[in-house]
């Protein structure tokens, strides 16, 4: 959906070649990401299929099976990118690296930052506040299938105007072979895509906050009872998926602020 320039060094003045001195540091790390976020995600994959036909399905679980499959489609999307980096002066592999690849990268990325946001805001609503409107299997499947298509929309259009604006790919750096219509659009989901990472952080800290609050609430009220400590996992998943978004995806775009 929105392609940022590779992580290795910016290109030399004099000679205009590419430091690809950090490329090998960067297959490694993402052929690793790839091999074990396909073994878990598969993994995972399987446990829910499995899950699903022995009890009924939750808006919660019908969020987490979304963000699993992100997250599988997500490491598929790596081989392009470790072919660029292996093979960055093939003309093929960097088309291919453009369009398709870096595409389905950020696509799944933010499919999968989305969905995390959803399961943050599922908790948050059965612990804060049980007594609203509860939200069925058929509306979580609803609000999933428009997530795709909100995602899918931009990123076909990305892709369709980069085919189209026929630019010559002149380096490593697919914002250099941008047409001034491409590099318009990229300027825009770049924009719409930090709002977005703000906006689920700042909800998360917020989700987490909340929970926090009322997890002390209730053990001041009734210490050590089977609701209390409920109360007290909910709070540490909470915890836990709040690190996982810090840890997987803030640094990432700090680098690309």
């Amino acid at each position: 959906m929105i392609y940022s320039k590779n992580e290795t060094s910016a290109s030399d003045q004099n000679c205009g070649n590419v430091d690809t001195s950090a490329n090998p540091f960067f297959m490694l790390v993402y052929s690793m990401v790839f091999l074990v976020g396909l073994l878990l995600n598969g993994f995972i994959m399987k446990f829910y299929c499995c899950r699903a036909r022995q009890q009924a399905s939750s808006s919660l679980m019908v969020y987490l099976k979304n963000l699993t499959a992100a997250d599988f489609l997500l490491c598929l999307s790596l081989p392009l990118r470790i072919a660029h980096y292996a093979i960055s002066s093939s003309a093929m592999v960097q088309l291919l690296h453009c369009t398709v690849g870096a595409s389905a990268f950020f696509l799944n990325m933010y499919a999968s930052i989305i969905f995390m946001a959803y399961i943050a805001a599922n908790r948050y609503r059965k612990i804060v506040h049980p007594s609203g409107t509860v939200r069925t299997v058929r509306t979580a499947r609803i609000i999933s299938v428009i997530t795709w298509v909100i995602l899918l929309a931009p990123t076909i259009t990305f892709i369709s105007f980069f085919i189209s604006s026929k630019e010559p790919l002149t380096s490593n750096y697919c914002v250099d072979s941008f047409s001034s219509s491409v590099s318009l659009l990229y300027k825009i989901l770049h924009t719409f895509s930090a709002i977005i990472v703000l906006l689920v952080f700042i909800s998360m800290v917020f989700f987490y906050y909340s929970i926090s609050r009322k997890v002390l609430q209730s053990q001041q009220r009734q210490l050590a009872s089977s609701g209390s400590e409920k109360l007290v996992k909910s709070r540490r998943n909470m915890l836990v998926l709040v690190s996982i978004f810090c840890v997987c995806f803030v640094p990432y775009h700090l680098v690309r602020l």
